[in-house]
């Protein structure tokens, strides 16, 4: 007998070999149903492995990040099942889960396959579902396995297996279609009931642009047809809030293929936007004795070889500037914390000088491949609300506690309510992925934890996730739709202080290394907006946006008027304009409600008689008449309530 000891505490007995599904029968029939895979000892397992030893278990359903990336994985299967039954002779590279469904790339030889394709797809993975058949997971050798994929023809399953141990490999198969696979699988094919295949693009295989092409297909799946529905009206929503999309509509920012690929153009609307974000952090950060620096666009590549970043991230950098002096190299800068330290030793600093809070919006450059650039989301430059603290050890908490708070403030002045903080540590596998001493990265990830905990932060910890020079705390934001961003990030770092020789002169008249923590609250300017954009569906709260107001006059009589009134609320710091096209009033109004202007100002006669202004509310329609010094201060206290603290 074993011990299965359940999440909340209970302790079931069981005989060796039992598998998580059993267990699950013995509570409920209902709850064996919904079981797509388990968590036994932390590891996601087949529901259907039997379980050798005591265990610790955790039934995973659908509701469970476990279930749902268990599910896609085993969709990924029977789409290749579908695929190869449609189209003979095809041969499979991988197909994993990914955050929404799963995809697999796919050399398809002699065959073609579009978008027209995909519901024909759709039929067969649907026909081959309903028959329910089970996932075999099979222990196979090395030679086995070269053998079978030698016979099939298949020289990318060939190459994976290359890289694996024997004694080590596994095969799963469900139907006629066999595959080289760790697992986990749901039990059967059943259980994958609404089927979307979503689109097709191009993937090099193992991302490397000299390799062969593959045809990469997405789709997702749902155990009912009810979330799959749900899911599409929150597609097509996302579509409409797209921020390419929205920021070409309002103006905001654009791209040039003679300026270059991943190279935004912030335009006026775009960079009244910006600036008003900038200012917003720059007040915030003045009060939290933050001082603002301002470093050059380019460095000397020395600079990056010692701060170790050339090292790791040299591929992933422009081509090194070369000037008249011979052997003499820049780069574009790709990140702003070598300049600070350099700032840092500018003068000497005693115990008493920390901390020092070095702030800056700096823009760097980072070579992206171009199938991966994506609107402002991924680009080649991009603008980072860096800031540097150099501490004493004793200070870290604090110091990252205030960040924490600065953050916090973000978010909740942006209507960001829905997140978790990642704390990211190493991977205890792979040390040499990392810089610097085990007692220091002991000290920082404890710290990270400790602060993230007093703080009373809803955590996750990723193992693997950390810099290369120290842990760190990333805030996973969920927008609107419910999908995650990673936003704000919080660093502590004892390496660059080391690799820099930073010191600071303590108590005791002996020189000591500061630590240096790293901390992005918006991430980067370009990446933020864009998911504020699509976050509000482009409609900002009314202390960011551009255009505050437009006023309507009603007829050309009434524009002088209108300008009075712009002129006016122009005094009380309300941004608007005059729209004094030759259209009618209604016209006028869908225009800018098109243009989520907050609020319409419409003015004819009576209002020209009376002074006042008959107020309209984006989405809403008229909400009454106001005099102009009513109006101005209704707004402005609106605006003083969103950024209140």
């Amino acid at each position: 007998m074993i011990k299965i000891t359940l999440p909340d505490g209970s302790v079931r007995e069981v005989e060796k070999n039992t598998t998580s599904l059993d267990v699950a029968k013995s509570i409920s029939e209902g709850l064996a149903r919904n079981v797509l895979a388990a968590e036994v000892n932390g590891e996601v397992i087949d529901a259907t492995r039997p379980i050798t030893e005591d265990a610790e278990l955790k039934l995973l359903t659908w509701n469970d990040e476990g279930g749902k990336s268990t599910m896609w994985h085993s969709s990924a299967h029977l789409m290749a099942e579908a695929i190869e039954a449609l189209y003979p002779g095809v041969k499979l590279a991988i197909g994993p889960p990914i955050e929404n469904g799963f995809y697999y790339d796919i050399d398809l030889g002699e065959h073609s396959i579009s978008d027209s394709d995909l519901p024909a797809i759709e039929k067969k993975m649907k026909e081959l579902a309903g028959q329910k058949n089970e996932y075999i997971r099979k222990d196979i050798s090395k030679a086995d396995a070269i053998k079978y994929f030698t016979e099939k023809g298949d020289e990318y399953k060939l190459e994976l297996i290359d890289g694996l141990e024997d004694g080590d490999i596994t095969f799963y198969t469900q139907g006629e279609f066999t595959d080289l696979c760790r697992g986990p699988h749901v039990p059967h094919t059943g259980f994958i009931k609404a089927i979307k295949l979503t689109s097709i693009a191009g993937a090099y295989w193992r991302g490397d642009e000299t390799r062969q092409q593959l045809t990469r297909i997405y789709g997702i799946t749902f155990p009912k047809n009810k979330e799959l529905t749900e899911y599409l009206e929150m597609i097509e929503e996302a579509k409409k809030r797209d921020h390419r999309k929205l920021g070409r509509e309002l103006e905001l920012f654009m791209f040039s293929q003679r300026v270059g690929q991943g190279l935004p153009l912030w335009l006026p609307k775009g960079a009244a936007l910006r600036e008003r974000l900038e200012n917003f952090l720059k007040t915030a950060q003045k009060k939290a004795g933050y001082e603002m620096v301002i470093s050059p666009h380019i460095g000397h590549k020395d600079l990056y070889v010692t701060s170790g970043h050339y090292a790791k991230y040299g591929e992933d950098s422009f081509q090194p500037i070369n000037t008249p002096n011979e052997g003499e190299e820049f780069l574009l800068k790709p990140m702003n914390c070598p300049h600070h330290c350099e700032i840092y030793k500018f003068k000497p600093s005693s115990y008493k000088d920390l901390p020092k809070r070095y702030a800056e919006f700096g823009t760097v450059y980072r070579y992206e491949q171009s199938g991966e650039l994506h609107g402002l989301t991924r680009v080649r430059s991009f603008t980072q609300d860096d800031a540097h603290i150099f501490c004493t050890p004793e200070q870290v908490k604090d110091e990252f506690k205030n960040v924490i708070d600065l953050i916090l403030y973000i978010f909740r002045t942006l209507k960001f309510e829905n997140f978790k903080a990642q704390i990211s540590l190493r991977d205890p596998e792979n040390p040499d992925k990392y810089i610097g001493t085990e007692e220091n990265w002991e000290k920082a990830e404890q710290a990270i934890i400790e602060a993230a905990e007093e703080k009373g932060l809803d955590t996750v910890v990723e193992y693997g996730e950390a810099a290369f020079y120290g842990p760190k705390l990333d805030f996973m934001v969920r927008d609107a739709l419910n999908r995650e961003w990673q936003l704000g990030t919080v660093q502590v770092d004892y390496s660059l202080p080391e690799r820099f020789e930073l010191e600071y002169t303590g108590a005791d008249n002996e020189k000591h290394r500061p630590v240096m923590i790293h901390r992005a609250p918006f991430g980067s300017m370009e990446r933020f907006v864009a998911v504020l954009i699509e976050h509000c569906g482009g409609k900002f709260p009314l202390w960011l946006t551009t255009e505050q107001i437009a006023v309507l006059p009603l007829g050309e009589k009434h524009t002088e008027y209108a300008r009075k009134v712009l002129n006016y609320l122009n005094n009380y710091d309300i941004r608007g304009f005059v729209d004094d096209r030759n259209e009618k009033v209604g016209k006028k109004i869908r225009d800018n409600e098109v243009k989520k202007i907050p609020y319409m100002l419409v003015v004819g006669d009576k209002e020209m008689e009376e002074g006042k202004v008959a107020v309209r509310r984006q989405g809403e329609g008229d909400i009454g008449t106001m005099t102009m010094e009513d109006f101005a201060t209704f707004i402005n206290e609106e605006v003083a309530k969103e950024i209140a603290d």
